[in-house]
């Protein structure tokens, strides 16, 4: 259960973010900087966190089949919870749904996963082996 919440405890924790945040009939009034941003880059940096977390937790689990796809399923994933996002926000007041957020949530989230892929597959300093000239 430790594991589980070490892996899936901050995707459930951001997750979680972003559906209060789509909850707000004005999100721009709590988070004044989001502004200054295009729509479609807020979108794509939000979902990259998402996918970053997702290969994270998708990457930490003890079943093989998971490991290896890590980066599909991470991206399924954010995509998805992209879909129920933009579903979600029809209904909230002020808020309008668009299929290039969900575009721009699918590719964030694909970025995200790229990037924690990368840097989780860094090797250590010390591990590199030594060559004699």
């Amino acid at each position: 259960m430790k594991c589980f919440l070490h892996s899936w405890g901050p995707v459930c924790a951001y997750t979680a973010l972003i559906f209060y945040m789509s909850s707000q009939s004005h999100p721009e009034e709590q988070v004044p900087f989001v502004t200054h941003f295009s729509d479609k880059v807020l979108h794509a940096v939000e979902y990259a966190v998402l996918g970053a977390l997702c290969y994270r937790a998708f990457y930490a689990t003890s079943r093989e089949g998971w490991r290896r796809q890590a980066m599909l399923l991470a991206i399924v994933f954010t995509s998805l919870y992209g879909v129920s996002d933009e579903i979600h926000q029809a209904f909230v007041p002020f808020r309008e749904s668009s299929w290039l957020d969900w575009v721009a949530d699918t590719i964030g989230g694909a970025i995200g996963a790229g990037v924690m892929h990368r840097v989780l597959s860094l090797r250590p300093m010390n591990s590199v082996p030594e060559t004699s000239p």
